[in-house]
């Protein structure tokens, strides 16, 4: 699976995204993803239950990225891998009346998994370094500070046990008009077209230029960014799967010892 550290960013490295590709597929076939895809989730299913027993860690996985990248399909295609009762799926919408009174953290940290579980956060707290940047809601000194309280609040998480791992779902801005029109032309898709998407779209320049730094900043060795090309999706979905099965296997999960003898157990 080394191959999976070819897209993760290093960190302070410089990240152009015009330069990275959005489509590969590793000279795989997708029967060929498929069938890996399908070796990695046993893998995954095995190390959650080991997770789960041990509760002395936890894995908090972060995607983002622009409209149409395909963040749900890649919840739905990897973490079936993952039994649903020690896994959940967080997505993050506007702020509500009481988050907009706390600072941007405050919702992120109370939804971040507990030990020996899983939490998956569709769209997180680098929302309050993209669309509040994109938009202006907020003064460029509060957002620009929000970089430093980002990683120092993610070393917080993995020094407690919760080890981070991010995805940015790279596409391309003419792949997201075919998907636009996609959506646009099947009646079983209108409900997922959203009129702000042309709105947000006018603004892809600035959202590419609000990753970059993103990316540069906040990619570190205890929550690392990884850019996945991800227009070709069998095989986006084999480097997410892969790296998640990376950062379980470096948590070295054990099954707790009993604090009994099962010699002595007698069951009549």
């Amino acid at each position: 699976m080394n191959h999976i550290h070819r897209f993760r960013i290093k960190p302070g490295e410089k990240v152009c995204l015009k330069d990275i590709p959005t489509k590969e597929d590793g000279g795989m076939s997708e029967e060929e993803a498929k069938a890996k895809l399908a070796d990695l989730k046993a893998r995954m299913d095995e190390m959650q239950e080991v997770l789960y027993a041990q509760a002395s860690h936890a894995l908090l996985v972060v995607l983002q990225a622009m409209d149409t990248a395909g963040k749900d399909s890649t919840i739905r295609s990897v973490f079936t891998g993952f039994n649903p009762a020690g896994c959940r799926v967080v997505s993050f919408k506007t702020p509500n009346e009481a988050e907009r009174h706390h600072d941007f953290l405050w919702r992120i940290h109370e939804r971040t998994p507990r030990l020996g579980y899983i939490t998956v956060f569709n769209r997180s707290h680098y929302e309050d370094v993209l669309i509040v940047r994109v938009h202006g809601l907020a003064p460029d000194k509060r957002w620009r500070a929000r970089y430093e309280h980002i990683n120092n609040f993610e070393e917080m998480l993995h020094d407690e046990g919760t080890r981070v791992v991010k995805f940015f779902l790279h596409i391309s801005k003419d792949f997201q008009k075919e998907r636009l029109e996609r959506r646009l032309s099947k009646t079983d898709k209108l409900w997922k077209f959203d009129p702000n998407d042309i709105k947000e779209r006018k603004c892809w320049k600035e959202y590419q230029e609000a990753y970059e730094d993103v990316l540069e900043k906040c990619s570190t060795e205890h929550a690392p960014w990884y850019v996945i090309p991800a227009e070709t999706r069998y095989y986006r979905d084999v480097l997410v799967a892969s790296a998640i099965v990376e950062a379980l296997e470096e948590m070295d999960l054990k099954y707790p010892k009993p604090n009994f003898d099962p010699k002595d157990i007698v069951i009549d």
